[in-house]
């Protein structure tokens, strides 16, 4: 549902963090069948699971979050190649520092976003927000 969300709102770059990894003793099989199962989802909804990042952590114990960690001596990290340069990384600070800033197009007009529409007699339609 949140990846559905996420692609409906324009989100182009994913990062799946497979947490509670410790509970399963760092189970290589298990990560790929939650890798499998995962990236048929995001396929459907639109993302291509070959730019997705899939992490193995454990937010208990800090595993993969800041440092890598010993537990997971299969994890080998993921390769990134993008219109900057080539990124590679094994824990989900590395995944998160090698997101692109999305491109801000400052030729075109400016949009901002709505809060609400009055409609008031004798005045007409007042859109409501903030710049």
């Amino acid at each position: 549902e949140h990846a559905l969300l996420a692609y409906t709102l324009g989100v182009k770059q994913l990062i799946v963090a497979i947490n509670k990894m410790d509970t399963t003793k760092w189970s290589e099989d298990r990560f790929k069948e939650i890798v499998k199962e995962t990236s048929n989802f995001i396929k459907k909804v639109g993302f291509n699971p070959k730019s997705v990042a899939f992490v193995p952590i454990s937010g208990f114990n800090g595993d993969n979050m800041i440092d890598g960690s010993s537990n997971c001596p299969w994890y080998k990290g993921r390769d990134k190649e993008t219109k900057a340069g080539k990124s590679s990384g094994k824990t989900l600070l590395d995944a998160i520092d090698a997101i692109e800033p999305p491109s801000r197009p400052s030729d075109k007009p400016l949009r901002l976003p709505l809060q609400d529409v009055y409609k008031i007699g004798g005045i007409g339609t007042v859109p409501v927000g903030r710049v």
